[in-house]
């Protein structure tokens, strides 16, 4: 009864932040999820509402107060935002630091963890544009999950490959060609001095070469040119597909042909690159996962995305590696942004804040 009366259970609307959903006291716990959003106010929104806003709607909030909070352990399921910085450089923007308790999220779980992080807030009416631009995850969540299905260090084993970067290619044009041709481009291509050729992100099993044929004249290309080279060579079968049974079919046959790689889309989703990666895992097989569908909402500045946060999830996913952009070529990539990339991706456990230039808002960084 006594909570009943205090002001957080008023009837009606009340702020978020006066909700609960603001604490800059609050201390952070070592297994606390934290994310930080570049929050862009609607004109005359306060920014410390507008985070509250964003940290109650990604947790346990609704736009009114609900009596049945009590029926839950709700201080502590309520996500916090605890800190809000003005962005440099310009006049509407904030980063704004939210911290979530651990078991908002289930174990393991991709899926449920984006469900509440980007699930909702993204067209919230407090914000004109919002973007997530780092998170922490806490060891306890991380161990949750699998990780990396082989790993760098088998896979250089594996391809007898140590002392340099592997050097590949993508096979062009990436559509079109017949099967047999496409074997023909492979096997040109690894006998010419490359480690790996690999799919594209659209070529699945279209009617000018369905996914099977491409299979067999790739392997067939690959065998060709080691026994050529005297050298481990491989091609990353593209096994992406309309339905999980579909990959699992073309997975097990890539298998059975011997290649040591195979590769899936993003665009495929978090509970399927999951589910490939467990399979990878469990069949000793390479996993690459192609970035395709990121720009969508990785590239604009203020809303949406930002990429290091995908590359810290696919790890978590299970993937072996993604691709992080090049400085040169046909798309957009800073020098210190990919490098910020590349390092999510590579170094262990730990990454320094280093903002600018590379991007890291978080530490300590699990990821």
């Amino acid at each position: 009864r006594t909570r009943i009366k205090n002001e957080r259970y008023e009837s009606g609307v009340i702020p978020y932040a006066k909700m609960g959903y603001w604490d800059p006291d609050y201390v952070i716990k070592d297994t606390d999820v934290l994310a930080l959003f570049r929050v862009s106010p609607q004109p005359g929104v306060d920014p410390v509402e507008a985070s509250a806003a964003v940290a109650g709607e990604s947790s346990t909030a609704t736009w009114t107060v609900v009596w049945t909070d009590l029926l839950t352990a709700c201080d502590l399921y309520r996500a916090k935002a605890y800190k809000v910085d003005a962005v440099p450089n310009t006049s509407d923007q904030y980063f704004a630091y939210i911290s979530y308790d651990i078991d908002l999220f289930e174990e393991g779980s991709i899926a449920n963890l984006t469900a509440s992080i980007i699930g909702n807030v993204f067209g919230f009416k407090a914000v004109k544009a919002l973007r997530l631009e780092d998170m922490r995850i806490p060891v306890a969540y991380l161990k949750t999950f699998q990780g990396p299905a082989t790993g760098l260090i088998v896979e250089r084993e594996r391809m007898d490959k140590f002392g340099r970067p592997f050097l590949g290619a993508t096979v062009k044009p990436k559509l079109g060609l017949s099967g047999k041709n496409y074997g023909r481009v492979v096997y040109e291509g690894l006998k010419g001095g490359l480690d790996f050729l690999k799919d594209d992100e659209n070529i699945n099993s279209q009617p000018f070469m369905r996914w099977k044929e491409r299979f067999l004249y790739s392997m067939e290309a690959v065998n060709r040119s080691i026994a050529a080279t005297g050298e481990v060579k491989g091609h990353y079968m593209n096994v992406t597909a309309a339905t999980m049974e579909n990959m699992y079919e073309r997975a097990e046959f890539a298998k059975q042909l011997g290649t040591v790689i195979i590769m899936i889309d993003l665009v495929i989703g978090y509970t399927a690159i999951q589910t490939m990666a467990i399979w990878a895992r469990q069949n000793d097989m390479i996993l690459h996962l192609h970035r395709a569908g990121n720009s969508t909402y990785s590239r604009q500045k203020i809303h949406g995305m930002n990429f290091r946060v995908i590359c810290k999830w696919m790890r978590m996913a299970g993937v072996d590696h993604i691709h992080a952009g090049t400085v040169v070529g046909k798309l957009e990539g800073d020098p210190l942004m990919i490098r910020g990339f590349y390092n999510t991706l590579l170094l262990p456990l730990r990454l320094d804040i280093n903002l600018p230039p590379k991007g890291f808002f978080l530490s300590p960084n699990p990821t």
